[in-house]
Order: C-alpha cells, then sequence, then structure tokens
C-alpha cells in the first residue's frame, strides 16, 4: 500500500482556538501528521510518495472559485488591512436574513467564507491546504491506475470544508475532491464512508443531490457535538440524491460494541450500492483517550472496523481527517491500515 505524503503540511503551524475567553494552541497541529508518517513507515506498509500538484481545475470541481481565490489571498489580506495577529480569524458571520454579497473587508471576507472561528489562517496555510488537496488527488489517481488500497496522510483536514465555507479544522474537501477524481475517471458510483468523532458536514452538502456518490457518516449525536446543524438520521439526501446520504449519530460514551453494530448497517448499504470504490474520511478522534471527544473506540478496534470495510471487495482509499490524540494517532492509523490489508 503506497502512501501519500508531503511535509508542506509543516507550514499550517501555530494555530489557536479560543476555549472560554483563553486563547490556547489549536489540537489541530503539525505533529499529528508528523507521528503518523513516522508510524506508517516504521510499520513498513510500503512506499511513501510526494503528491503530484494538480491543476486547479480539479479543485474546482468542488469548490467555488470565488472561495479558492479568497483562501490563496487570505493572509495577504489580512496583512495589507493592516492586523498584526498571527491568526487570521473571523469575528462576524453571514446570519439568516443578511445578503451573500462581494464583501471587500477583509473581515466581512472572514465571516463570508467560515462557519466557525477555529480554522484560522496563517501565513503557511496557503501551500499546506492546496498540497493536502494534491495529497488525497494523489492517493485517489493510485486507485484510478489499479491499486486497491492507498493512504493519504492529509493535514489539514476536510471534511467539514463545503464548496464555499471553511469551518472545523477544514479549508478544502480532500475527500470530497478524490471521490470527484474517480468520478471523473469513469468510476460509476463511488461510496465515501466517514468514520470521523464529528459528522462530515461538508462532504454531505456537497453530494447532498447526487445519486453517484453515496455519502455514509457515522459519528457523535450533532444534538450533542460540533457541528450541531447537521449530520441527524433524517437527512436522507435531496432530489436524484435522496436515499443515498446515511447519518448515524452515535450516544456520547459509544464503544465498540456498539459501533459496530452501526457499522454493519452501514455496510450493508455499500454492498447494496455496488460502488467501483470507497473513499474512507479517516478520523481517529473516536479513540477513547483522545482528549477533544467522547467515544471509547481501543486502538485494535480499529484494525476491526477497517477489516469489515475490506471485506466489501473493492479498491480503497483512506484519507486522513481528524485524530488529537498526538500520541496514540500513529498507531491507531497503523491499526486501521494493517486491517485494510
Amino acid at each position: 500500500m503506497k502512501t501519500v505524503y508531503s511535509d508542506a503540511h509543516q507550514a499550517h503551524d501555530g494555530l489557536t482556538e479560543f476555549h472560554g475567553e483563553q486563547e490556547m494552541p489549536g489540537a489541530e497541529c503539525p505533529a499529528r501528521a508528523n507521528n503518523v508518517i513516522d508510524a506508517v513507515k516504521q510499520a513498513e506498509f510500503g512506499e511513501v510518495i510526494e503528491p503530484t500538484a494538480f491543476p486547479d481545475e480539479k479543485i474546482l470541481r468542488i469548490h467555488d472559485e470565488d472561495y479558492v481565490s479568497f483562501l490563496q489571498s487570505a493572509w495577504d489580506e489580512w496583512l495589507a488591512d493592516g492586523n498584526t495577529t498571527k491568526n487570521a480569524r473571523p469575528f462576524a458571520f453571514v446570519g439568516r436574513g443578511m445578503r451573500h454579497a462581494d464583501c471587500r473587508n477583509v473581515h466581512a471576507r472572514f465571516g463570508r467564507y467560515s462557519f466557525d472561528t477555529d480554522s484560522p489562517i496563517v501565513e503557511g496555510s496557503w501551500r499546506a491546504i492546496r498540497t493536502s488537496a494534491d495529497t488525497a488527488l494523489t492517493g485517489a489517481q493510485l486507485i484510478i491506475d489499479g491499486a486497491q488500497r492507498a493512504f493519504s496522510a492529509c493535514r489539514p483536514p476536510g471534511h467539514h470544508a463545503t464548496e464555499n465555507y471553511s469551518g472545523g479544522y477544514c479549508y478544502l474537501n480532500n475527500t470530497a475532491l478524490a471521490a470527484q477524481s474517480l468520478r471523473d475517471a469513469g468510476m460509476d458510483r463511488v461510496v465515501t464512508l466517514d468514520v470521523d468523532y464529528h459528522h462530515g458536514n461538508g462532504t454531505q452538502t456537497i453530494f447532498y443531490q447526487r445519486d453517484d456518490v453515496m455519502t455514509i457518516s457515522l459519528h457523535a449525536d450533532p444534538a450533542d457535538e460540533y457541528p450541531y446543524f447537521l449530520g441527524f438520521s433524517d437527512e436522507p439526501g435531496e432530489g436524484k440524491g435522496s436515499g443515498f446520504n446515511h447519518n448515524y449519530p452515535l450516544p456520547l460514551e459509544t464503544r465498540w460494541d456498539t459501533y459496530s453494530e452501526a457499522l454493519d448497517d452501514a455496510l450493508d448499504k455499500v454492498r447494496r450500492f455496488s460502488p467501483d470504490a470507497i473513499v474512507i474520511a479517516l478520523g481517529l478522534d473516536t479513540f477513547v483517550d483522545d482528549p477533544t471527544t467522547y467515544f471509547g473506540i481501543e486502538t485494535a478496534d480499529y484494525q476491526q472496523m477497517s477489516a469489515k470495510i475490506a471485506d466489501i471487495g473493492v479498491p480503497v482509499l483512506t484519507v486522513l481527517e481528524g485524530g488529537y490524540s498526538v500520541s496514540h494517532i500513529g498507531e491507531n492509523t497503523v491499526s486501521f491500515l494493517r486491517g485494510l490489508q
């Protein structure tokens, strides 16, 4: 199994987030991907390759051009406006009844293209964001070229990003970009299976009216957890996409026995859909010792999880998403990838 990885993510560093009134170092940090790639190399799964630099047209298959342009220029705009803080972030958002007009002011533009304050832009963000997308697209290309398994060690993550909003540490939706690339290469049916602790709201939104990409997400109940406003069980898809979106909101403190039952049901739906490939949004924040979440998945459970997915018998691309137990994320990733083998 080849792994796609780039050190470009290191530039997306020094992120902060607010806990109450206190600004703290962000949970989404370079050590996450560093520990993952170190563990993958030590496990000797296979070759680690650099991502290919894909043309912007691949990004624009999913994301709006004005949004991508904003991400690219946001840091320079922030400095040009006279701001001196090292994390650029919004403080005002577009609410119901407000206009989604063209925004010239940089603070307005941050509020226009974000849905939370925990996805800041720093000086090196765009390079990391764009390379993370290329990492996912390169993994998809490996599958297109005939690989049965590939792993895209993406950072920053992507599954909360919509066509034109960042949020949840996510900017470009790596999972959605990979799925679209598989479709564009001629695969008729693709599944995105999101096993992150948080609902993949961005991926759901992107494919919600489509019947060629089935979206499935197992996650903490949004009545209790981020992203709060999407991810409920009564969201089946819309129009042509009706019946092709499946959410499994699970209670806090969910352990493997309960999780496994939900996964089995989800995989039954995958089998009936008969996909040409599966893109897994691998969030490891379901881990029992993750400092930010409230599930009870153990390291060994990840191998069982992925073995169930592998049993479907189709090519699988795994895309790294969340996971904030920095000291355990490497071994948890290896456990998951081992089950795919």
